[in-house]
């Protein structure tokens, strides 16, 4: 294996990742700290209800201290859940380490694809070997990952069992927010079962909507980030060039638009389109397609008959009558699933659709493309709803922005040339080699999740905080995860789940992008990232995203 392998990978599998300062000290001089107990963030009374064992629990730091229950022998089962994000595998890496240090003869299983894993009991133990074919690399491969909800109470039964069956005291969840309200829900399972099995999630997603006060980035952000940003340099490098192309950049990003901010922060596009402010203008769909035309026109006129639009992953549903369509489909296909699937032709569909529409929503429907209305007809994610990452909305901005500059031209108001080239960056960023920073995270979150498993915590999900300083200063703890809950309508039901977090739109990195984007739209300001640097000074590999800059008011 080793003779075939990339000479950065070889490298990197010898990077050392830092850790909290507190996190360096022998295990038993670790101690915990408890504050006061705590609530969800709204629905307060059901959640108490639902969290009978778990919910209230306060949030809990680590300082040096005495503790010397803390290096008791552990056998733990790690799970990656949801889609993959840059440094998975050193969430794990720093967990394995951590019950090593604390004890030589703990052991940790890992559940291979996914959450179905501990339900089927298919499970290797990790090895030291073996983990180091996988330290600071990106992918989900060691494991492998599913997206099999825990929620039923026969799958509890069955991943009770197994945790009888292999005598394990610990379950670590990787991944976003609704693998650790899986997460939230299984503690909850567990305690009243009277089972003395710990649960502890940790925060996975790309996307960077798992994001509070307290877990102040999900990790992978930083990594998929920087990727994005490199490709869409590369990309303005090449529109400057050539001078002849608009290009269209869809980022991934369903329910928020972080990416596409902290991307816009990198790379100084002529126009990015944050979800949360056109759903807070109520902005329609064509007020957008004027925006575009005004920049598309403007730049014309000094010659520039090119630009880059990004535009977020999730942008139709925040679109006011779009977002209304959508939620109409949503609860037509929910409740009717069994007659709409009898239909066999897109036409059969679309005519019953328009039928059972409210009149506003059928004329939204009916104005659509004929691929954009097939694409929201397809087969619904895990929770019902419309897929939209398969929804192709920068075709849809194209063509509509096609169609205004062409009246326009007509009109006399209109001389320039728009010639477009259409992107989707989304699995390239997912599996990168993580930056130095996701690489200290990740491993600081692992090795954390075994501080918290140690201290004898359930329910809680693995906090690093003030990471916008070197990681000695960075501050290790646990955060009970029925804090961050609320209750969310899902298959026509209220059901609880982690609060997504969306763009600030008060925050610093939105009006950072704000005081800058008039400028940006006409004037070309590109920036070009550039590769993601391993090796060097600080300021060119260990810096954290703007974004977590900015909000710290460390740019």
């Amino acid at each position: 294996m080793l003779s075939i392998i990339s000479v950065l990978q070889k490298e990197r599998y010898l990077y050392k990742p830092k850790l909290p300062q507190v996190l360096t000290k022998n295990i038993d001089q670790i101690s915990i700290q408890k504050g006061a107990s705590t609530e969800s963030i709204a629905f307060q009374s059901e959640m108490k209800q639902a969290f009978e064992e778990t919910y209230g629990m306060p949030v809990v730091s680590f300082r040096e201290g005495k503790n010397p229950q803390e290096n008791k022998k552990l056998t733990v089962g790690v799970i990656l859940s949801g889609g993959q994000a840059p440094g998975g595998h050193n969430v794990i890496a720093g967990l394995f380490d951590g019950l090593k240090k604390g004890n030589p003869e703990s052991r940790l299983f890992g559940f291979l694809g996914g959450p179905s894993g501990i339900i089927e009991d298919k499970a290797i133990e990790l090895t030291p070997a073996f983990i180091d074919q996988f330290r600071n690399t990106g992918g989900f491969d060691i494991i492998g990952s599913g997206r099999t909800k825990l929620e039923t109470e026969e799958q509890f039964n069955k991943a009770l069992s197994v945790c009888r069956k292999r005598g394990i005291d610990a379950v670590v969840i990787i991944g976003g927010d609704d693998s650790n309200t899986n997460a939230a829900i299984l503690a909850e399972y567990f305690k009243k079962k009277k089972e003395p099995v710990s649960v502890i999630g940790v925060p996975k997603t790309i996307d960077g909507d798992l994001k509070n006060e307290h877990i102040e980035t999900s990790f992978g952000f930083d990594t998929a980030t920087k990727t994005f940003s490199e490709l869409i340099g590369n990309i303005e490098r090449d529109a400057n060039s050539a001078k002849k192309y608009w290009h269209f950049v869809k980022l991934m990003g369903r329910s928020a638009s972080h990416i596409t901010l902290e991307c816009a922060l990198q790379c100084h596009p002529n126009m990015a389109i944050i979800s949360e402010e056109i759903k807070e203008n109520q902005k329609t769909l064509n007020q957008l397609i004027d925006d575009l035309c005004e920049v598309v026109v403007n730049r014309s006129r000094n010659k520039e008959n090119f630009g880059v639009v990004l535009v977020p992953e999730g942008l139709i549903e925040f679109i006011p009558e779009v977002g209304r369509l959508i939620e109409e489909l949503n609860t037509l296909l929910a409740v009717n699933n069994t007659y709409f699937s009898s239909l066999h032709t897109f036409e059969d569909q679309a005519e019953w659709i328009n039928r059972k529409l409210s009149k506003d929503s059928s004329y939204v429907f009916s104005t659509m493309p004929n691929n954009i209305q097939r694409q929201l007809l397809m087969d619904r994610d895990p929770h019902g709803n419309v897929q939209v990452s398969r929804i192709e909305t920068e075709k849809l901005l194209i063509e509509m922005t096609e169609t205004r500059l062409n009246e326009l031209k007509a009109e006399g108001k209109y001389t320039g040339k728009f010639t477009t080239q259409h992107h989707f960056l989304g699995y390239e960023g997912r599996c990168a080699f993580p930056s130095n920073f996701d690489a200290d995270y990740c491993y600081s979150l692992g090795f954390n999740a075994f501080m918290l498993i140690s201290a004898g915590l359930t329910g809680y999900i693995s906090s690093i905080k003030n990471l916008a300083k070197p990681a000695g200063e960075w501050v290790a703890g646990g955060i009970p995860l029925t804090m961050m809950m609320t209750m969310e309508q899902r298959h026509g039901k209220l059901k609880p789940v982690i609060q997504k977090a969306m763009t600030d739109l008060q925050g610093k990195p939105f009006m950072s992008f704000v005081n800058n984007r008039d400028e940006w739209a006409v004037k070309t300001s590109y920036t070009y990232p550039g590769a993601i640097q391993y090796y060097g000074p600080d300021s060119v590999c260990n810096q954290p995203s703007i974004t977590i800059r900015l909000e710290h008011n460390a740019v």
